[in-house]
């Protein structure tokens, strides 16, 4: 000690010490980071030693202090005995600015406040116990909170490590009994910032029992007032930005002290706290437990959207006090970072009741007006506005922010300095996403029309593709939160479709369409929804694999059943709510289209049939025929079809090629198709095709059953080679349309043919009578020209007549050429060679003056124009008139 009073309370020595021994600050209990502190101290001495005067044991007014430990008590602990164990939890920092203050006292009381040599000092950092109970706010101030602090003092000399320190500590404690602070100030300074003052706190007086053992409860209420708010504001907005790398928090407090009746002086003492990067706390974690949108009506007699928002908030804390009603303003992000935020709406809380280490429980409730333009303008860079990124986010399951700024306080109870900080201050907040799983469900089409793609069009154009017109029908689910009207207007997408979990291709419908939508309020488990109906016409589909396509028509073609293909699509809602119209973009959708099968996989029931046929053009060995065919659309489906060129093929055999131009296809009846046929076996099957064109036509004409086979190839769609090949493989078999005969006016209307079996019975007649004389041995038959403007030219006849359907009558070979014009007619006499005294031939005697049926086995040549063909033909049950 000395005895100088000018010299300062502590020596070299003990300076030294101070500075290398002095115990290291923690974070709250909850925090998993611990502070590493650095702590300088520099005091003065201007008064001589404690006094012996005798203090009482406790000397406060508060009531007995509860023994349990506190996290408050034991983060203050570890701010005294050094936090040596890594393996505490350290404590957060917010309750370390307010205890901060406290401990400083406590120090300059204890260490400096004695007239002791450097060794007390020593002590009683070692021996100091302080043990909060409870740390509250315990009212708001015009410049800043009052707070109270509760805790237990105690000096144990068990924890001093040294046994001479641990004797003289006690001594001297025992001599000195008591020591009071008067009433003193703490300032805090920000030495990053500039020195900028955090704060101050108003520390009333403190009387503690320094003797071994002996524990004071302290309770006292302290004025805390903020400092540099601009200042502040700046340490706040780099914490929340993540841009503090070290933090430094310096206290300088000015402490008188007595012992008794004797004073001590007034001590000096600055305390640093250093906090790195990963020690500085992170915002706190929140639940939102409801969120419920409905419309208002606002004083204008306008209309605008409140939501009810409850939040749970983590407290780590230990601390207690009662939050005024505060105001916000909620912000999103602008296109460019650079560009301010946009204020999308108003939000304000109610009082908020804080407790130790309890969830917060905050109401919020928000209103917005009307939206801004700027929220809805679509951004130049991504053609798509701040409201689209921001909705787009949220219903992918995305976590999207907001930012939060304070603004006026809707009551006048919060102080003017809290409303300034607030409105000085943006906060991010990360807003969690919600995915909204089949948010459009019970997808299907309607009505459904397919167009085959333009001829005319180039590769690049949507024409150029196959094309879908609907009614597209669907239910946009509703999230529970929607609690307000809502019409959807438009919509439009991009939508993949796949089958058997393969892409078929891209369906484009990025052409706003027209929409009705109906509410369907919510049932059971089931969520409300609008039922969505909306036209497409005219939607290209993009075939992206071939081979999957050619597995679709297939299976619609053949298959028998209905094919599903799969569609995963990205839409935009245009929709009208109280907030006016504004558009949802990238909503995902994803559904099935169950497309029922075309005729059930039997394509007979199409009923091709010829109304009449015309010849265009003739060579030595091909025909050029115009004709309109009737069908019986069987299915739902319509297509329009520009211009499709396909094989004709019989037995595996190319014969010709037809060629059909802007057909239009509905269901049920279809009149006066008209195709373009060339009849040419020659040109691509060689020899082989003549023999299977000469079976065709003679099949044909006898009436026997035959189908021939349509084939796509690389010509079919001319802009699309691909898709034309692809689809080669799927040959379809149709029956062979039927040509239209005229009817002879001679016909006895009950001489009704035989029936075979292997006969059409539908099928066309080109022999309908024959007339048999005897006496002249000729034969003349009337002919039905199925060719309304052209004549047919039969060069060769050679015939042999049949009673019975095997009993010969007689043979007919002629082989000058006669003609049969259009419509029916009558044939010149042909001779005939009878086979006398046959059965067949005493049956027709027999049949004189009445009629007979025959059948007939020939060889025809026909011709027309240029072309000639040979031919068989085989007739039964020709009804012939017997003559003399």
């Amino acid at each position: 000690m000395s005895d100088d009073p000018a010299s300062p309370l502590l020596g070299d020595a003990g300076a030294q010490q101070s500075k290398s021994g002095r115990p290291a600050s923690q974070k709250s209990k909850a925090s998993t980071r611990s502070v590493q502190s650095k702590h300088s101290q520099s005091t003065e001495e201007s008064t001589p030693l404690l006094s012996q005067d005798t203090g009482h044991r406790d000397y406060g007014d508060a009531p007995n202090h509860d023994e349990s430990t506190s996290a408050a008590a034991s983060f203050l602990r570890s701010l005294q005995n050094g936090g040596s164990s890594s393996g505490k939890k350290s404590k957060r920092w917010p309750t370390i600015l307010a205890l901060a203050m406290l401990s400083l006292v406590v120090i300059v009381i204890l260490c400096l406040g004695f007239a002791a040599p450097a060794v007390l000092e020593e002590y009683a950092k070692e021996a100091m116990v302080f043990e909060p109970t409870d740390l509250s706010i315990d009212s708001f101030t015009s410049t800043g909170v009052r707070a109270r602090i509760q805790g237990d003092f105690t000096l144990d000399g068990s924890r001093v490590q040294k046994k001479p320190v641990r004797d003289l500590g006690r001594a001297g404690t025992w001599i000195a009994k008591a020591v009071e602070s008067k009433r003193s100030r703490v300032a805090v300074y920000l030495p990053e910032y500039g020195d900028i003052l955090l704060g101050t706190a108003d520390v009333p007086p403190i009387v503690v029992d320094i003797r071994d053992g002996h524990t004071t409860h302290i309770d006292f209420l302290s004025d805390l007032a903020a400092g540099d708010l601009d200042g502040i504001r700046r340490m706040a907005n780099d914490w929340l930005e993540g841009r503090i790398g070290r933090l430094s928090v310096r206290g300088v407090a000015e402490v008188p002290l007595k012992s008794g009746i004797f004073g001590l002086g007034t001590q000096s003492i600055v305390e640093t706290l250093i906090f790195n990067d990963n020690e500085l706390p992170a915002i706190p974690q929140y639940n939102i437990t409801k969120l419920n949108f409905h419309e208002i009506r606002l004083p204008n007699a306008e209309r605008g959207m409140e939501a009810d928002v409850s939040l749970d908030i983590t407290n780590e804390y230990p601390v207690k006090f009662t939050i005024p009603p505060l105001g916000f303003d909620i912000l999103v992000q602008d296109c460019s970072p650079e560009k301010p935020y946009i204020r999308l709406a108003d939000a304000t809380t109610k009082e908020i009741q804080v407790k130790p280490k309890r969830d917060i429980k905050v109401q919020v409730g928000g209103f917005i007006r009307k939206l801004p333009d700027t929220l809805t303008t679509a951004c130049p860079e991504t053609q798509k506005s701040p409201l689209d990124l921001l909705v787009g986010g949220y219903i992918r399951g995305a976590e999207t922010t907001v930012f939060v700024r304070g603004s006026n306080a809707p009551s006048g109870e919060t102080p003017d300095w809290v409303t300034e900080l607030m409105k000085s201050v943006t906060v991010p907040v990360p807003f969690p996403g919600k995915t909204f799983e089949k948010l459009i469900r019970n997808f299907s089409l309607a009505d459904v029309h397919f167009s085959l793609p333009d001829p005319f069009a180039s590769p690049d154009e949507p024409e150029a593709s196959p094309r879908i017109s609907a009614v597209v029908e669907a239910l946009v689910g509703l999230p529970r939160e929607m609690n307000f009207p809502i019409d959807i207007a438009r919509v439009r997408a991009n939508a993949d479709v796949y089958h058997h979990k393969k892409k078929l291709g891209h369906l484009d419908l990025r052409r706003w369409q027209r929409a009705n939508s109906t509410r369907i309020e919510a049932h059971g488990d089931t969520e409300a929804g609008l039922a969505v109906e909306c036209v497409v016409e005219n939607a290209p589909l993009e075939i992206t694999d071939d081979d999957v396509f050619a597995e679709v028509v297939q299976d619609l073609v053949f298959g028998g059943k209905n094919v599903v293909l799969g569609v995963k699509a990205e839409v935009d809602v245009e929709t009208e709510t109280a907030l006016g119209e504004f558009v949802f973009r990238d909503i995902p959708a994803e559904g099935k289209v169950f497309v029922k099968p075309i005729s059930g996989g039997n394509l007979a029931g199409f009923s091709p049939q010829v109304g009449s046929l015309r010849i265009l053009d003739t060579t030595k060995t091909t025909l050029s025929l115009e004709a309109k065919i009737n069908i019986t659309n069987p299915t739902e489906y319509s297509a329009l079809v520009p211009y499709v060129n396909i094989k004709l093929l019989s037995n595996a055999t190319e014969i010709g090629r037809a060629v059909a131009r802007n057909i239009s296809v509905v269901p049920g009846q279809n009149h006066n198709i008209l195709v373009e046929t060339l009849y040419d076996p020659l040109t691509p099957s060689g020899e082989n095709g003549l023999a299977q064109g000469r079976e065709l036509l003679s099949q044909y004409i006898s009436g026997f059953n035959t189908t021939i086979t349509l084939s796509t190839h690389a010509g079919t769609i001319p802009h699309q080679p691909r898709l034309g090949t692809a689809l080669s493989s799927l040959s379809v078999d149709i029956p062979t349309p039927k040509l239209t005969t005229p009817r002879n006016p001679n016909r006895d209307p009950d001489d009704d043919d035989d029936d075979d079996d292997n006969r059409d019975p539908r099928a066309p007649k080109f022999i309908d009578d024959a007339t048999f004389h005897l006496f002249t041995s000729t034969a003349t038959f009337t002919l039905l020209s199925p060719l309304p403007r052209s004549t047919i030219t039969i060069t060769y006849l050679n015939a042999t007549a049949y009673y019975n359907h095997t009993l010969p009558v007689g043979a007919i070979l002629y082989t000058l050429p006669f003609e049969v014009p259009p419509g029916a007619s009558t044939s010149p006499r042909l001779p005939v060679d009878w086979d006398l005294g046959s059965v067949g031939y005493e049956a027709v005697r027999e049949a004189v003056g009445g009629r007979l049926k025959l059948d007939a086995s020939a060889e025809v040549g026909v011709g027309v124009g240029l072309w000639e063909q040979r031919v068989w033909f085989q007739g039964r049950g020709v009804g012939a008139g017997i003559r003399l």
